[in-house]
């Protein structure tokens, strides 16, 4: 996910956001929440089926790819996209485990699983293009 000119030159420089590697995390990311979206919707697993958590997580799939294909189409605006849809993405799925909290949404044992994984994901890609300076 870094460029490696950055690395290389061994300066102490925040690396650079490097577009390809942004665009497969959020990618990876979007095709975890469809994934949980198709669940939710009853296709993949019966018993699971939420309407509400699968329309949310279809939204933030959705902006996942959008910010995906915004690195692809202006890769100068790779980390902007990469923390505008990695954050609405963190900031959706903090919705969701609070509304698993207050027992509004699904509250299994696999939603609690998915949501720590997913949160644990999503921290790591909003943290590493934070951390990324600007290309």
């Amino acid at each position: 996910m870094v460029s490696g000119a950055s690395m290389r030159s061994g300066r102490s420089a925040s690396p650079a956001v490097h577009a390809p590697a942004a665009r497969a995390w959020m990618l990876a990311e979007a095709l975890m929440l469809g994934l949980a979206s198709t669940v939710h919707a009853g296709f993949l697993v019966s018993g699971y089926a939420h309407a509400a958590a699968r329309n949310a997580e279809a939204v933030i799939a959705t902006v996942l790819v959008l910010a995906s294909a915004e690195t692809w189409l202006r890769p100068h605006h790779a980390r902007r996209a990469a923390i505008f849809g990695q954050g609405f993405a963190l900031l959706g799925t903090l919705v969701g485990l609070g509304t698993i909290i207050a027992g509004i949404g699904p509250r299994t044992v696999p939603d609690l699983a998915y949501h720590a994984l997913l949160l644990c994901v999503l921290v790591t890609g909003v943290a590493w293009a934070v951390r990324c300076r600007p290309v």
